[in-house]
């Protein structure tokens, strides 16, 4: 189903109440009594546990597992699996500059690549009462699961050619991956950027932002929107992430959102900040309940602003904090 999402963004923004969009999959995982590892090699069992989320929980949009290992296993990283833990890359695949000169980019048929856009392409024909949100790892963050992120970061003032050569060529996969995450009619992507949080704001602007603007132009229109995700930036990135022209910035729970969202132009959406470990997980529900409104009541009469947690939450999260957040919300518009 389409769905104009300048105009959906436009209601959000025009509406009195505040809505909500955690970035929440892992634990659509436990209510249909799966594992993790199947759900992030199956298609059918990724959307299976979007939709029952769905069902279950009043988020205004639908989000797929933000696994940021997908793309790294396609350039041929070896990636860890466990049951019921999140996906981690076991080894970078490049140890010196003739490695990137001769790293090819890799089809969308690699890996679990298939299996996500199947995902995406069963949760966009089968929810159709709100929009439905894509994934995909940000440029910097899959260069540095390829070289090693201190690999990566040491270089960068060494041999800065190198790294551009890399981005160069993980942004054209990126690229050619935001597209076809598109075309399975999904109604937007979040980009996840996370290690460009430990970048200067120079830095984030040559080495992350810089090429995440030419993904922006590549797929974004009135209906499909980008999400920029940065649970690394405490701040000192907020004006980079802005300079890419995505539509929507997502923050995590390092940063003071009230100053972030100060310094966001209104038309452009905020997401955010609760801490997906420390307050999903460990929290009791009264303790999550009362976190989640001291937040509202700190940013939510900004119009711009979606709530959610600050980055994906955990599988471990009990359900009984996602209703309190939930109610939370509830409670803050009576």
């Amino acid at each position: 189903m389409k769905i104009n999402m300048q105009q959906w963004a436009d209601q959000v923004m025009s509406s009195p109440v505040r809505k909500a969009i955690p970035i929440l999959t892992h634990p659509g995982i436990q209510l249909i009594g799966r594992k993790v590892s199947e759900a992030v090699t199956d298609g059918y069992i990724h959307y299976c546990a979007i939709k029952r989320l769905q069902e279950e929980f009043p988020s205004a949009a639908a989000t797929t597992i933000m696994d940021l290992t997908v793309e790294a296993e396609a350039f041929g990283c070896q990636v860890r699996m466990e049951e019921n833990e999140i996906p981690s890359v076991a080894l970078p695949v490049i140890n010196k500059e003739e490695d990137i000169q001769a790293m090819k980019i890799p089809s969308l048929l690699n890996g679990r690549i298939p299996e996500y856009l199947k995902a995406m392409q069963l949760a966009a024909e089968h929810i159709i009462d709100r929009p439905v949100l894509g994934g995909c790892i940000g440029p910097f963050s899959l260069a540095g699961r390829l070289m090693g992120m201190t690999e990566i970061m040491t270089e960068m003032f060494l041999n800065p050619d190198m790294v551009f050569l890399l981005l160069e060529k993980c942004t054209l996969f990126l690229i050619r991956y935001a597209e076809a995450v598109k075309e399975t009619g999904v109604h937007g992507i979040i980009m996840a950027e996370p290690a460009a949080g430990l970048l200067s704001a120079d830095q984030c602007d040559a080495f992350s932002s810089s090429f995440i603007r030419r993904i922006v132009r590549s797929v974004q229109d009135e209906n499909f929107l980008f999400i920029l995700h940065n649970c690394g930036n405490t701040g000192h990135c907020t004006a980079s992430m802005v300079e890419t022209g995505a539509g929507a910035l997502h923050f995590g729970n390092a940063i003071d959102l009230q100053k972030a969202i100060s310094e966001v132009p209104d038309h452009i959406l905020v997401l955010g900040n609760l801490d997906p470990v420390t307050d999903f997980c460990m929290a009791t529900p009264e303790e999550m309940l009362e976190r989640t409104l001291k937040l509202l009541e700190k940013v939510g009469k900004n119009k711009n602003f979606i709530l959610s947690s600050g980055c994906d939450v955990p599988p471990q999260a009990p359900l009984a904090n996602i209703r309190a957040f939930y109610q939370a919300l509830l409670q803050s518009q009576s």
